[in-house]
């Protein structure tokens, strides 16, 4: 089967500025010329300085990329956290409002450095 399929499972790692290295799972929906689904869910305990943020599956994500015409993609992300996470990750709307950008701004093929950032 081809890891990028439908049902595929990939894992990768994540270095981030704010919570460092990080495992997650990526699970394919979703695949045609003109639509792409996939989850994304943390598989490692994500920490800042060795505090836990979020233990594994407290931390998910699901991604929908539609063609409208061509040219046109929408965008749609769903992302939620486990009841259990840390209370220290609440209050950073700009920062979750500055990634979903950067994600849509990586798809859409727009130079992350020509714009100013979404929030500040």
């Amino acid at each position: 089967m081809n890891e990028t399929s439908e049902g595929g499972t990939l894992y990768f790692q994540q270095t981030d500025n704010l919570s460092g290295k990080a495992t997650y799972s990526m699970r394919v929906g979703s695949v045609t010329p003109d639509r792409l689904v996939f989850e994304t869910e943390n598989v490692s305990t994500i920490r800042y300085l060795l505090v836990p943020l979020f233990h594994p599956g407290e931390m998910q994500s699901i991604y929908f990329l539609e063609q409208e015409s061509p040219g046109v993609w929408r965008y749609f992300n769903i992302a939620r956290t486990g009841k259990n996470a840390n209370a220290l990750v609440a209050g950073h709307d700009a920062s979750s409002i500055n990634r979903a950008v950067a994600f849509f701004r990586h798809w859409a093929g727009i130079p992350s450095d020509q714009e100013p950032p979404a929030a500040r």
